[in-house]
């Protein structure tokens, strides 16, 4: 942090940040009283051993007499506690120290009168200036200070939430009234960098109709973070359920599901420490139009909320995360249901669905089984008209109906090449996928 003057004046400004103290040890060599006085062979003899104990006793409570002004019991180990260090007490902060985003950057500023004689008219300003915009915290322009006494001082606090990473700057500007009943303009300057925190890492992978996001948050302090929340948003047409190791069931982590009256933070070692989560996304209910939408690819964004050794809060807020582009049919055309028991030479009825996954009416169609070759001999075929006609389907609706089949060969044999056609676009759509089904004998 720099300070920078214009001039000479009678005011100047003094900046101390404001947070929570820190833990003061203290780097004395501590010692067992047992080694002052003995070797570690005295514990092999018994008598000695037994004797031992009450000895040590009347020679700490002679060294703990609260006369004794020299301190002299300052560098026995009393407590196993002892060896680390604390001292039960409190240092408060000696410098800006590090300043992180997410935190609040609160700073207690003093402008002080260093002159013989009374300052008045004081108006005073103090700005965060990043390298994207500058932030007003106070502004005494409407109310000025009327006056600061020789030798006395006005002092205030501001506050300000950290969004941003880089280079900052406390300005703190006055213009007053001198002695002489000139006016003075004093700036001075007060910079600091923020730095991250935490790195968050994501990993996305699609499994089916099954998206899981991986999270990865890698703690870059020089403390301890104790993570009271790390929560992903899923995107209006996503929800997301918390997988967790050491439960049977997922945590409902959507808008809608139950939360935790208290969950136990999650501690993040400093100086690298990391912790995974890993969350299961999947599209709503696809009966909504929004999640139609082809190309769609946010899939939303973490929240994460912490807290330091001393319970100093910080906030974070991830951009969105993206996933694989959703690429939806305008046609999708599915089995819905096949009958458990299929006789040879005997009809059977195929229960499908067609849906129309776009924002427009559709068809007629057609519906029919396809040759891939024209030596493929098919042992599954449409049992009565080769071509079934269905009806327009609406924007986003869906038609069920049945197919009726006849199989000509025991065995395992193959339903393949049901295809639907747009009469009217005159387009035909990619096959169903081939079932297999058991073909028995009467």
């Amino acid at each position: 942090m720099s300070t920078t003057q214009q001039g000479t004046h009678s005011l100047a400004f003094r900046v101390m940040r404001l947070c929570k103290p820190s833990f003061h040890v203290e780097p004395p060599f501590r010692l067992d009283p047992a080694d002052l006085f003995v070797g570690e062979d005295i514990f092999d003899d018994p008598l000695a051993a037994s004797n031992l104990p009450p000895l040590l006793s009347s020679q700490l409570t002679k060294s703990m007499d609260s006369s004794d002004l020299t301190y002299g019991n300052r560098f026995l180990l009393h407590h196993p506690s002892d060896a680390m260090g604390f001292s039960g007490l409190l240092l408060l902060p000696q410098s800006f120290g590090a300043i992180y985003l997410g935190e609040t950057f609160c700073s207690y500023i003093s402008i002080n009168n260093n002159s013989n004689f009374e300052v008045r008219d004081i108006i005073i300003k103090a700005e965060i200036q990043t390298e994207r915009q500058r932030i007003l915290l106070l502004d005494t322009s409407k109310s000025p200070v009327e006056s600061v006494r020789a030798g006395g001082r006005y002092d205030f606090i501001v506050e300000h939430d950290v969004k941003e990473l880089g280079a900052h700057t406390l300005v703190c500007t006055a213009l007053y009234n001198d002695n002489d009943g000139e006016r003075k303009y004093l700036p001075q300057f007060f910079k600091f960098v923020v730095a991250n925190p935490l790195s968050v890492r994501t990993k996305v992978r699609t499994v089916k109709e099954t998206t899981y996001l991986e999270a990865c948050i890698e703690n870059h302090t020089k403390s301890n973070l104790y993570m009271d929340q790390v929560e992903f948003e899923p995107a209006p047409h996503w929800s997301a359920t918390v997988l967790k190791a050491d439960e049977l069931h997922p945590a409902d982590n959507s808008s809608t599901g139950g939360r935790e009256i208290f969950k136990p933070p999650v501690l993040i070692r400093s100086g690298g420490g990391i912790h995974n989560y890993l969350y299961q996304l999947k599209l709503a209910s696809p009966d909504s139009a929004q999640m139609k939408v082809e190309g769609t690819n946010i899939l939303g964004k973490l929240q994460i909320t912490w807290r330091t050794n001393l319970g100093e809060p910080g906030r974070l807020q991830t951009q969105q995360i993206l996933g694989t582009p959703i690429s939806r049919k305008e046609i999708e055309l599915q089995i819905l249901e096949i009958p458990s028991l299929i006789n040879l030479d005997k009809s059977f009825l195929v229960h499908l669905n067609l849906t129309n996954h776009t924002d427009k009416e559709l068809g007629p169609f057609e519906v029919q089984l396809s040759q891939n070759s024209a030596h493929e001999e098919k042992n599954v075929m449409i049992n009565g008209l080769q071509t079934m006609v269905l009806p327009q389907v609406e924007a986003f609706g869906s038609t069920d109906f049945h197919l009726s089949l006849i199989a000509t060969k025991l065995g395992v044999q193959r339903i393949s090449g049901i295809t639907v056609s747009d009469t009217t676009e005159k387009k035909t759509y990619d096959p169903l996928p081939d079932v297999e089904i058991f073909v028995e004998s009467d």
